[in-house]
């Protein structure tokens, strides 16, 4: 389908696709957004708010560079992006690591470490990585420190919509009453990751801020990519992906889960397995999560560890396992060779 919607508009070249775009983004695609937030994720927004850029990634850099003054403090989740910890880097704030338990990023603690922060970073919806779900107390919570102090959240929501056990969350920005949050939402994960296409939610009084940033960075986002995306959800075809891919993921993340527990029974804790394309195990102690991940990745077993995400003092072993592109069948034998490999050095 997508290939298709690519060659037809190709074939149909205007002379305006081939020339600088509008900074924030076409208008058509930008309407399709919105009226796609407002109906699967409860964001409050309209077109006008959207600003389409390169991937979720430089949607991060924009808010880091617009929102941020060198040397302002920002609340990074720990463990948290490791990516996003180099964005607020290169806009040379400083960064305050906040424990995140099984209710998400612990807001007390945050006041405690640095109450007058000028920013947060969260993933509230499917903490990176642990996998956890932000509770409604902590949001409200995150929400009324914003507001009391004068400060800004970014909400990063990239892979929101694969939520297995109930319907998804809906999002941290939809319960903003005070223009608080800029929302940040990417095409990278739930289509393909060389698409390089994501998208701000921004407060209308930041717009010019944000745009003027964004045309310093790179000008505008193809063209040609903007008008097969729109299309690709004005027909329905993004919706209907959705629904396969999170029945597909669904049984993937069973099947895993299934294999862990009969390969490992309770040796291993499992973590963040109600959504999203990846789930979490905290090792026992006495194991190495890097020195586990290269010798899995030695025999084409492909996991993360968990250890290099954390930014402070306080962190455990474990390992990140993806299951997004892993067919099914692959999963039990796949978790067999990582049996071997964690129980052959014991």
């Amino acid at each position: 389908i997508w290939s298709r919607l690519v060659g037809r508009h190709g074939r149909n070249l205007r002379t305006a696709s081939l020339h600088y775009g509008l900074t924030a983004g076409r208008p058509d695609l930008r309407t399709s957004i919105a009226a796609y937030l407002r109906s699967a994720r409860a964001v409050h927004c309209e077109p006008e708010q959207i600003v389409i850029v390169s991937g979720s990634q430089q949607a991060v850099q924009i808010a880091a560079l617009a929102l941020l003054d060198p040397g302002e403090r920002v609340w990074m989740e720990d463990p948290g992006y490791w990516l996003a910890q180099r964005a607020f880097k290169l806009a040379e704030a400083r960064i305050v690591p906040v424990p995140v338990d099984e209710e998400g990023i612990d807001v007390a603690a945050g006041m405690r470490l640095a109450r007058k922060a000028r920013l947060a970073f969260v993933t509230p919806s499917h903490q990176f990585p642990l996998g956890s779900t932000m509770s409604l107390s902590r949001r409200l919570q995150l929400l009324d420190w914003a507001r009391t102090n004068g400060s800004w959240i970014i909400e990063d929501d990239y892979d929101s919509e694969y939520r297995f056990e109930s319907r998804p969350i809906a999002s941290l920005q939809g319960l903003d009453t005070d223009a608080r949050v800029i929302y940040v939402g990417t095409f990278s994960k739930v289509l393909f990751p060389a698409l390089r296409t994501g998208y701000l939610v921004v407060p209308p009084d930041l717009l010019e801020r944000f745009s003027a940033v964004r045309q310093t960075i790179d000008v505008t986002q193809s063209d040609l990519i903007q008008s097969v995306l729109a299309e690709f959800i004005d027909e329905g075809h993004f919706v209907r992906h959705i629904r396969r891919m999170r029945s597909l993921y669904g049984e993937r993340r069973a099947v895993l889960e299934t294999s862990l527990r009969k390969a490992f029974g309770d040796e291993l804790e499992i973590l963040g397995a109600q959504s999203g394309m990846h789930l979490t195990v905290k090792l026992p102690k006495g194991m190495r999560d890097r020195d586990i991940a290269a010798r899995a990745a030695a025999r084409n077993v492909w996991v993360w560890p968990l250890s290099p995400y954390f930014l402070g003092t306080r962190s455990f072993q474990g390992l990140m396992l993806g299951f997004g592109n892993v067919p099914t069948q692959e999963i039990p034998r796949a978790v067999r060779v990582l049996q071997e490999v964690i129980y052959e050095r014991l």
